[in-house]
């Protein structure tokens, strides 16, 4: 039987020749978002922004939660995935990164599906289980800061309808989370939160790796 097949730099370009579909607005703003610092380490690969548009197909989503906005390459793909009338709230601590992609959902858009919330994520999930009720969402994807992503996941998680996806990023985090001398906060914080998630009943679980790590979980009925 095959095992994990390691990835070179060669396998990687090849997937994206035959796979990747990133048009011109989206490649702008991913090379942009490159320019900033720790930009290419804190944005989505552009494979990783395909497949959330996909899954969001693939789930019928008309309503997704995004923690993490950054410059927004991932919500414009998600944005993009939606029918006519569908939504993105997407969260983050200011708005000073979440300016360059408005430019972007804009030239695609897809600026009217996009509800950017800034402030303390916990605050603004909070919120929206208090104004919208529970159920609300068909898709969460979690990509902030990894300190919180214990709480962003049990804040989330009765925001999303039952059958509907959690889609947690970096839950390999650079690999660190295998590293016995890797005990800083945000890898201990995912370490908890991969541990945690691998018990509970509430959620089917698969852990992609790929990427940096991405984790479906599907709310169970």
């Amino acid at each position: 039987m095959a095992d994990q097949i390691d990835v070179t730099p060669r396998l990687a370009e090849y997937v994206r020749e035959v796979s990747l579909r990133e048009d011109d607005i989206l490649r702008e703003l991913r090379e942009e978002t490159a320019g900033l610092p720790a930009g290419v380490a804190m944005q989505v690969l552009a494979e990783e922004g395909q497949l959330l548009g996909l899954l969001a197909g693939l789930v019928g989503a008309r309503s997704v939660l995004e923690i993490g906005t950054f410059t927004g390459y991932s919500t414009l793909c998600l944005a993009r995935a939606l029918p006519t009338g569908g939504r993105v709230v997407t969260c983050d601590i200011t708005d000073r990164w979440p300016s360059i992609g408005a430019e972007y959902w804009a030239r695609a858009g897809v600026a009217d599906r996009i509800d950017l919330r800034v402030g303390d994520a916990r605050e603004t999930l909070a919120q929206l289980l208090a104004e919208e009720g529970p159920d609300g969402f068909d898709l969460v994807f979690i990509d902030a800061d990894k300190a919180g992503y214990p709480s962003y996941y049990e804040l989330s998680l009765p925001l999303v309808r039952p059958g509907g996806l959690i889609v947690v990023d970096n839950t390999l985090f650079f690999g660190r989370v295998a590293d016995p001398a890797a005990q800083d906060p945000d890898t201990q914080a995912i370490r908890e939160l991969n541990a945690w998630l691998h018990t509970d009943e509430r959620v089917d679980i698969s852990m992609l790796a790929a990427a940096d790590g991405i984790t479906l979980l599907r709310r169970r009925p």
